[in-house]
């Protein structure tokens, strides 16, 4: 008979947990490292007192950290993850109800990013002994929904330990989806609160180390020939650089195709880092926030390499980047799903690392033709010059964004990562920021959450930590973004973890503002303003007397406010270096003019404009908005 060991679920499956371990070829690492929680009476004498008891019995098995909000637990383990290449990710563990459902974004957000994440929401009383219990959801139309079935659309796993036998089925699901290239996301076990508390008899083989292998698919034959027949016919082939490049770890395949080819790249925000932004055949960001040497190449491509990219809207301008009537799309991805967008009839189902070295193996000796490669260098070239003079001190009172992400880029280490989620600084990063490290650049944006920077930046931080690097993380966000989700600043002081903030206070939205505009909408509703009882709205000019550098402050942040006027950059430098030179956290507070804007990279964004309206502004929006939407395209590859 198997021998046993007599445990609660939450005990066995937080034991099971620290057994785990990914393996990515010489690579070997905890899957689960540590679990967040926020203790309520669904989880305190559950997966609570397991944990205690962990960390009495065994504290390096299962690490306990604290978090203030549960969405921001997601974040954290999103932002690990990335450090990690989708290797490793945290457990996040949340109380019933409203507990629950504060996870329910970052769920949203981990799937859509590709990255794991891995959800112990705490659920009501399987038995219904105590029914309905405090803060449980009823539906009279089936009385056996919870909130935690809201996770099912949001996560690439779900399933409810209703009764203590099912915990092995489940914890083993959970851990293949969460290793899976192709299907990783948020993987969601719901807990009912009296089966947490539940004993059973454990075989100890569940307990023991198990090793789950990352899966590196090679290409098949038959895809790679006709793919690579393709690029061979190509006059100007372009590649679409995405997220899979660096989840692989294939920027040294990549590097070397281009350098043997002359390919040029153009990289969507989770490819940023793919190449130095130096490197000759590296023309940045494309699409709607690209630049303007990567959207010329985009047009006129007769032949679209994409890369680990799931092709949002943004990295194809709308489906209006490639204009070339006869554009064919030769797409290498580990998921099919993403493979085969676009009605692409050359897909390439493969680990990015495995096609990238086949396909150079395969077009060995073919060339760009020198007339491509000039235009390649010329344009890359003239884009750089603009970016130089974006980066240029105005010695105006109140710079604008581009100017500083300039004296922040400048004041940053080669190894130094930028993080950000939302607002009108994605953008300008894709547009703007030189990265020179495969990890340096983490811009989420595939859910572009609102709030996400400075939680995601204390996970890519810990990550780091984890991996022995001490590099710093550099969280720059918006007065909007930062007012959505400022608490885990609190967890970063707690745990001694350091940080750099980098508040660009502009008053309002910044990015919406300015959408607003283009869609004739006026800027209506975007900037923060005290409320004007006559005109029953926010568009007055007395600017709300909200102190954000006295909210960090009192967080217990070290923090440096740069106070406006002509040498507002110069102390935005030397800020920058104090705060490198300390080992804790800094919030550095800077001014903003909303009204200044980076450099135009000639993408679209598909937002639709009314077809009808009284304001001239939006008629006059509504005829630009057909004119665009006249170039779009439905790709068929």
């Amino acid at each position: 008979m198997a021998a046993t060991k007599r445990m609660t679920v939450s005990q066995a499956l937080v034991e099971f947990l620290g057994h785990q371990w990914t393996v990515d070829g010489d690579i070997r690492e905890r899957t689960i490292p540590g679990m967040f929680g926020i203790f309520g009476h669904g989880n305190v004498a559950g997966i609570g007192q397991a944990l205690k008891q962990v960390n009495v019995e065994q504290p390096d098995l299962m690490p306990y950290y604290q978090a203030r909000n549960e969405q921001a637990m997601v974040h954290q383990s999103v932002g690990y993850a990335r450090m990690h290449r989708r290797r490793a990710t945290f457990a996040s563990a949340a109380s019933v109800g409203p507990g629950a459902a504060n996870m329910l974004t970052g769920a949203a957000l981990a799937t859509t990013n590709r990255l794991p994440a891995l959800l112990l929401p705490s659920d009501t009383f399987a038995t219904r002994v105590a029914d309905p219990v405090l803060q449980q959801l009823e539906q009279p139309w089936d009385i056996g929904v919870t909130v935690n079935d809201a996770f099912r659309p949001l996560s690439k796993f779900f399933d409810r330990v209703q009764r203590p036998e099912q915990l092995y089925s489940i914890a083993l699901a959970a851990m293949r989806v969460l290793t899976d290239p192709a299907e990783t996301g948020a993987v969601t076990i719901a807990l009912p609160e009296d089966v947490q508390a539940e004993a059973l008899d454990v075989p100890l083989e569940f307990l023991q180390d198990r090793e789950w292998h990352i899966r590196r698919p090679l290409p098949e034959r038959g895809p790679l020939a006709r793919a690579v027949a393709a690029i061979r016919s190509a006059k100007k082939p372009f590649i679409v650089a995405g997220g899979g490049v660096l989840y692989s770890s294939a920027e040294n395949q990549l590097r070397e195709l281009v350098e043997a080819t002359g390919i040029p790249v153009g990289t969507s925000q989770a490819g940023g880092g793919v190449l130095d932004w130096d490197h000759p055949q590296n023309l940045g960001g494309v699409g709607a926030t690209g630049t303007l040497a990567a959207n010329r190449r985009a047009a006129e491509a007769d032949v679209i390499i994409g890369i680990g990219t799931r092709y949002s809207d943004f990295t194809t301008a709308s489906r209006t980047a490639f204009q070339n009537p006869d554009v064919v799309f030769v797409n290498i991805n580990v998921a099919s799903f993403d493979a085969y967008k676009h009605g692409s009839q050359l897909p390439v189902i493969a680990d990015a690392r495995e096609a990238l070295e086949e396909l150079s193996i395969e077009l060995e000796g073919f060339q760009i033709s020198a007339e491509y490669a000039e235009t390649i260098a010329r344009e890359k070239a003239a884009w750089d010059s603009s970016v130089d003079d974006a980066f240029a001190a105005s010695g105006l009172d109140v710079p604008g964004q581009s100017e500083i992400i300039g004296a922040v880029q400048s004041s940053s280490g080669p190894k130094d990562v930028i993080v950000q989620a939302a607002g009108s600084l994605p953008g300008d990063l894709h547009k703007l920021w030189r990265v020179r490290d495969p990890l340096g650049y983490h811009v989420e944006y595939a859910f572009s959450c609102m709030g996400y920077e400075i939680a995601g930046g204390l996970g890519a931080k810990r990550g780091l930590l984890a991996a022995g690097d001490d590099r710093d993380v550099i969280v720059m966000v918006g007065d909007g973004s930062y007012l959505m989700l400022n608490s885990e600043l609190v967890t970063a002081v707690a745990e001694g973890i350091k940080l750099i903030v980098v508040l660009i206070q502009n008053h309002g939205y910044a990015s919406i503002g300015h959408l607003s505009e283009t869609v004739g909408s006026e800027r209506f509703g975007t900037w923060y303003r005290e409320y004007d009882t006559d005109a029953k709205n926010f568009q007055g000019d007395d600017i709300l007397p909200v102190d954000l550098a006295m909210n960090a402050r009192s967080y217990g942040l070290d923090v440096i406010e740069i106070e406006p006027g002509a040498g507002a950059i110069d102390a935005l430098k030397d800020a920058m270096a104090v705060a490198k030179a300390s080992s804790g956290s800094t919030f550095i507070h800077i001014n903003s003019d909303p009204l200044l804007y980076a450099p135009d990279g000639a993408g679209w964004w598909d937002v639709p404009v009314p077809e009808v309206s009284t304001l001239d502004s939006t008629q006059t929006a509504r005829a630009q908005y057909l004119a665009q939407q006249a170039n779009q395209k439905p790709l068929l590859g």
